[in-house]
């Protein structure tokens, strides 16, 4: 049996699925979206992934497309449907389809809702964690508000682009300061030469990060303490470890920026273990 996929009220074989074309989200944009990782057929992080759905919608002034519990009714299906058991699921709603224009259409338009599952090798991904993984740097070229999670990705498509052509995973935004903002599909953390666990706040222009959350939960309940205050590349090659956190790579370490290593150019033991300790809450606490 294939993919399947929800749109708009239906449960759809993935190769016939569609949109309209007039679809805001297609044609400006003007969709939001949220990535849940999925373990043991339950949503991580899930009540932080609904909180920052909701704050998306308002920020944009989109309305919720359905309550609550309709729409977990809607994602567990949709992972029922495709038989996933750890992978990835997506989310996005759009403002829904009007005829083109950039002002808000007029009238009642019911916002548009599509939902996606995939499988994912927990073995192959953990493999690769246990190597960690290169980034590049890139200046800062997104507009003023990405802590909206928008589907407004070209940025972020072209700075992956940038890292893969460079035999990278990720790419990191830089300010016009010279620090880190965060990554195309994730938070950046160092331990730095003090020992010290840090990410810059989330009142910069970075995405308000789900896992980056939980991880800063975890790392307290371990009697650790977390500074969140942003760091330049320069601190970044010198710190005792780097990783990132995101729904895909959960905790990754980082053991490369622009093909210089960080530390011994392995993945260290404190971003080694707070994977283990995030994927161990995630999976106690996903519904």
């Amino acid at each position: 049996m294939g993919r399947i996929v929800y749109v708009n009220g239906r449960y759809v074989r993935h190769a016939e699925a569609c949109v309209h074309i007039e679809d805001r989200g297609y044609q400006l944009a003007d969709a939001v979206y949220e990535v849940w990782a999925v373990f043991d057929g339950r949503l991580a992080d899930a009540e932080g992934h609904f909180a920052r759905l909701a704050r998306s919608l308002g920020e944009l002034k989109i309305a919720e497309p359905m309550g609550r519990r309709a729409l977990t009714v809607v994602l567990r299906e949709t992972l029922r449907r495709n038989k996933v058991r750890d992978g990835l699921l997506y989310l996005q709603v759009s403002r829904g389809v009007a005829p083109r224009d950039h002002a808000f259409p007029q009238g009642s338009v019911p916002p548009a809702v599509v939902v996606t599952a995939k499988s994912l090798d927990r073995a192959a991904a953990e493999a690769k964690a246990a190597k960690g993984i290169g980034v590049v740097t890139l200046p800062e070229t997104r507009w003023a508000r990405c802590d909206i999670k928008t589907v407004g990705l070209l940025p972020n498509a072209l700075a992956r682009q940038t890292a893969a052509e460079a035999g990278a995973s990720e790419a990191w935004f830089v300010d016009d300061m010279g620090l880190v903002t965060e990554g195309a599909a994730s938070n950046a953390w160092i331990v730095d030469a003090d020992g010290i666990l840090r990410t810059r706040d989330t009142n910069a222009n970075i995405l308000r990060g789900v896992t980056r959350f939980t991880l800063i939960d975890v790392i307290r309940e371990s009697g650790l303490a977390v500074d969140e205050r942003p760091f330049t590349v320069a601190e970044a090659l010198s710190a005792r470890e780097t990783f990132v956190t995101g729904a895909g790579a959960l905790v990754t370490a980082v053991v490369s920026i622009d093909g210089r290593p960080v530390g011994d150019g392995k993945p260290g033991p404190v971003a080694t273990k707070l994977r283990s300790l995030y994927i161990e809450r995630a999976r106690a606490t996903a519904v």
